[in-house]
């Protein structure tokens, strides 16, 4: 397990799990359209722009000129496709979680600072206010172990659990890469072979799903979700 507050320590080919909430432990996620927008550039840094021209070319609701001007935007952006793997995240009403594989060891640094930076402006702007929205730039805590690679997805994962309602299921909650993962759902910026390839293979694991493995924790367990999250929050 990583000690609270460690150092960042950039690796190549490195896996890390970010994580950051904002000053004061104040909400980054009002409503809806705020989650939609972090998940928008989330997809915007790590889709190929190739993709993304595509995507923008298919839309109907949009003139020439509009698809033109979205196309010249977006050429003027950074990209880290290639760069960065996403195996998982949750967005939460005053935190996020993400857990990612860079390629170079600059590239976590350079694409987390575009996207706090990003959305840092949106939401800024939106509610009309000044000053840094989140504790810091981010914390990233390099993984080492294949295992707990695994068990800080299913941590991620269960993250919601805190704030769903009693009758609805992990798999609805809309803010995270879960419902991708058991609804065997494609997202291109999305990386899921790390985690479901384990389970092809049997690494060892005594649950039969990705579902299971996530949703069939014991009560120990539990605890030791809890564990981590006073060690990455509080």
């Amino acid at each position: 397990m990583p000690s609270k507050n460690a150092l960042k320590t950039y690796i190549e080919n490195g896996f890390y799990h970010i994580y950051n909430r904002g000053v004061e432990k104040r909400n980054i996620f009002l409503d809806e359209q705020d989650y939609k927008v972090f998940l928008s550039y989330l997809k915007l840094y790590l889709m190929s722009k190739d993709d993304s021209i595509i995507e923008i070319k298919k839309r109907t609701d949009l003139s020439d000129d509009q698809k033109n001007d979205k196309i010249s935007k977006l050429m003027a952006l950074k990209n880290y496709f290639g760069k960065i793997e996403l195996l998982c995240y949750v967005l939460m009403p005053n935190h996020f979680h993400l857990e990612i594989r860079q390629k170079n060891k600059s590239d976590m640094e350079d694409f987390m600072r575009s996207l706090v930076t990003k959305y840092s402006k949106y939401f800024n702007k939106r509610y009309d206010r000044v000053g840094p929205l989140f504790q810091g730039r981010y914390n990233a805590v390099l993984i080492t172990n294949e295992r707990y690679l695994m068990h800080l997805g299913r941590y991620i994962h269960l993250n919601p659990q805190e704030i769903i309602d009693d009758k609805q299921s992990l798999s609805s909650y809309p803010w995270s890469s879960y419902p991708a993962y058991i609804n065997n759902m494609s997202v291109s910026w999305l990386n899921k072979n790390y985690f479901l390839s384990d389970f092809e293979k049997n690494k060892g694991f005594s649950f039969n799903s990705y579902q299971g493995f996530v949703e069939g924790y014991k009560e120990e367990t539990f605890e030791e979700i809890k564990t981590y999250k006073k060690l990455f929050l509080d």
